[in-house]
């Protein structure tokens, strides 16, 4: 092609200007111009310079960066422009929205209480059967994944937590054996705000940044597992460091932890439901009485009387002293203390007086919750993208994101980590604040790699919530209690200094972004992402577990080789192609969907427009979503002026064309073997 010609003097409307003029004049006056061109071609007697239409259409637009921060632009009337009317407006406009933002998160944080209810009406009971098996427990990689499916099941690490301490207590449960399930309610933790991710998948880069926000903090937890779960089971580091530190203090019973955000989330939630979780602690501690209890507290205040009485006891016990027993005819009685429980007043929640089963009202608040949290998170977005411009957003970003002069730029990160481990001391729940801090991931207010040491400061700060709820547990937990809760600190703070410190190995941020432009392709991705790593993948292992170590060995340790061949060969693909064998230097002698997402793409997109176009409608959805990012096209297209009217008319027949196109955007595919 033609180099762009040189022109002495290029006048700019020649070439851009008003696109809906020139299509209205085009064919008017394409005569005009010939008849020009000839009369000047006689009058100077001289060529003029060839224009190529064609590097007009092949001008390459500078490709942007998806991780980029987007400038959130001030569309609105500058400050100074305002008169009083105006600016007096604009501040309660301003106000009002502060004041809105401020309940739509109180809501937020109250559906995902209620959620960790709803997930503990449906499995809180099969959870604690989980925890009765013994000898599953004593199996550290089964321990690991039974801890993440519960933390999972329940919402709650904390509530995982105080199982396992009331296990380790009752003697069921060693502190070694239980150092694994406190690793998996660690992993288990992470699926809060994973969900609340989904809720940004409307916009494509939003979702990108919002996904790898919230699954570096699943990366960082398994990655900080598979590197210190084998070293703990050979050395047994963490139970020995936490044993020294605990029988080197005289510890004794403390007051209550303090509940900063439960007093005021409390007053609402208490309307909705209460749980009695002492129920799942006991069916975890074998008390077979408690299986035909129900989860949902009736009674909210009761007072428990013992008193001494006479009764009878058959005749072949034994009494422990003859001077507590007598015998009149053929019955012997004796003297016991009894247990008398009086039932008080009533809770005021709404299902008090329901004659409805856990799982049924836990289906109900699980919907419930969920329809409230995804409307919160959509509203708090669409709020913050208003209210985030401008001068205002800049001043945020830069607080936020911008690192500290050489040779203090390290020290950044550090002070983030901190302010993430105060902001979960306060809200006393690592989800609540990382589920917050998603949108604005989302959004571009906090970049991926201001997020992770965020992310990392809120692991520091749930557990030491934990060791504070510890340290106000009854003498008889008190022991066992902080000892979890100090292995738990020590876990992650060993995960901070392999993956954090030096940059790196700061994989989870690579292994994020790698995982964010995936789900933007291929959004269904997000949903197998979240159900294989928190439930068929600990599922599959803990069955295998279930069938001893021969099989569990035989089968995961053939898988994790393959695993790890794949991830080494790829790596080996992009920075040094050249040492690899001719043949696997790509993936294409692999068959097409071992090594790319498209034809599963295809699959599930032809099966959803089926489904939609015969149930839900969903094809005119997608058909008023082609057609408005052909209208984009379109207008970016106009935007070029062609000398060549059939190059014109191609490119409006195209863009007719576009919204009959699948609805499916398709910019590539993945070339990800396995």
């Amino acid at each position: 092609m033609a180099p762009w010609p040189e022109v002495e003097k290029p006048e700019t409307n020649n070439y851009i200007g008003d696109s809906s003029k020139q299509n209205q004049n085009m064919a008017g006056k394409e005569g005009e111009n010939h008849k020009g061109n000839v009369a000047s071609l006689g009058n100077k007697g001289e060529i003029q310079p060839a224009f190529s239409t064609v590097a007009l259409i092949d001008e390459t637009r500078p490709e942007e960066d998806p991780w980029a921060l987007p400038e959130l632009q001030d569309t609105g009337v500058k400050w100074s422009e305002l008169d009083r009317k105006g600016k007096i407006i604009r501040v309660l406009y301003g106000i009002g929205k502060f004041i809105m933002l401020l309940g739509l998160l109180y809501m937020f944080v109250c559906s995902l209480d209620i959620l960790s209810s709803a997930f503990q009406l449906v499995g809180g009971k099969a959870a604690g059967d989980i925890f009765k098996d013994d000898s599953v427990l004593s199996n550290p990689v089964a321990g690991l994944v039974i801890g993440v499916l519960v933390t999972v099941m329940v919402q709650s690490s904390s509530t995982s937590s105080s199982i396992i301490v009331s296990m380790v207590s009752s003697t069921l449960l060693t502190v070694r054996a239980a150092i694994p399930i406190i690793m998996g309610a660690n992993i288990g933790t992470s699926v809060t705000n994973t969900i609340v991710a989904l809720m940004q998948a409307g916009d494509r880069n939003e979702f990108r940044r919002a996904f790898a926000g919230a699954t570096i903090h699943d990366f960082f937890n398994w990655l900080a597992v598979f590197a210190l779960l084998p070293i703990e089971v050979i050395s047994g580091y963490l139970y020995h460091l936490t044993n020294v530190i605990v029988e080197s203090f005289h510890l004794e019973s403390g007051e209550d932890a303090p509940e900063l955000l439960k007093v005021i989330t409390d007053p609402f939630t208490k309307l909705i439901i209460e749980l009695d979780k002492s129920v799942i602690n006991a069916i975890a501690t074998n008390d077979e009485s408690a299986k035909n209890k129900s989860l949902v507290k009736v009674w909210c205040v009761t007072e428990t009387n013992v008193t001494l009485q006479n009764v009878t006891i058959p005749p072949s016990e034994n009494c422990t002293s003859p001077d507590f027993c007598w015998s009149e005819g053929n019955v012997t009685w004796t003297l016991k203390n009894i247990t008398e429980t009086e039932y008080i007043s009533k809770c005021k929640h709404i299902f008090a007086n329901s004659d409805l089963p856990d799982l049924a009202i836990g289906l109900i608040l699980l919907a419930l919750s969920l329809l409230v949290l995804c409307s919160c998170l959509i509203m708090i977005v669409k709020l913050l993208n208003s209210v985030l411009k401008g001068q205002v957003a800049s001043v945020i970003k830069k607080t936020i994101n911008t690192d500290f002069p050489f040779p203090f730029t390290w020290l950044a990160g550090y002070l983030a980590m901190l302010a993430g481990a105060g902001m979960t001391f306060v809200v006393q729940s690592s989800s609540v604040f990382t589920s917050a801090i998603t949108p604005l991931v989302g959004i571009g207010v906090i970049s991926i790699e201001r997020s992770y040491p965020l992310t990392l400061g809120a692991n520091i700060g749930t557990t030491t919530t934990a060791i504070l709820a510890a340290l106000a547990s009854p003498g008889s937990t008190l022991k066992y209690s902080l000892q979890i809760a100090l292995c738990h600190f020590f876990f992650n703070i060993s995960g901070i200094i392999l993956f954090y410190p030096i940059p790196y190995t700061r994989l989870p941020i690579r292994m994020s972004k790698t995982l964010g432009n995936i789900t933007a392709q291929y959004r269904w991705f997000a949903i197998f992402y979240l159900l294989l790593c928190f439930f068929l993948l600990p599922l599959f292992v803990f069955g295998l577990s279930l069938a001893g170590w021969p099989v569990l060995l035989g089968v995961c340790l053939p898988l994790l080789a393959l695993f790890i061949a794949v991830v080494v060969i790829n790596v080996m693909q992009k920075r040094r192609p050249h040492s690899l064998p001719e043949k696997l230097q790509n993936w294409d002698f692999l068959p097409v969907w071992m090594h790319s997402l498209e034809p599963w793409d295809n699959i599930i997109m032809s099966s959803l427009a089926f489904c939609g176009k015969h149930c839900c409608g969903f094809c005119k959805c997608c058909k008023v979503n082609a057609e408005q990012e052909g209208a984009k096209d379109n207008q970016l297209k106009t935007m070029e002026v062609y000398e060549n009217t059939m190059a014109m008319a191609d490119e409006e027949r195209g863009g007719r064309r576009a919204p009959t196109v699948a609805c499916v955007d398709k910019t590539g595919t993945n070339n990800t073997a396995l």
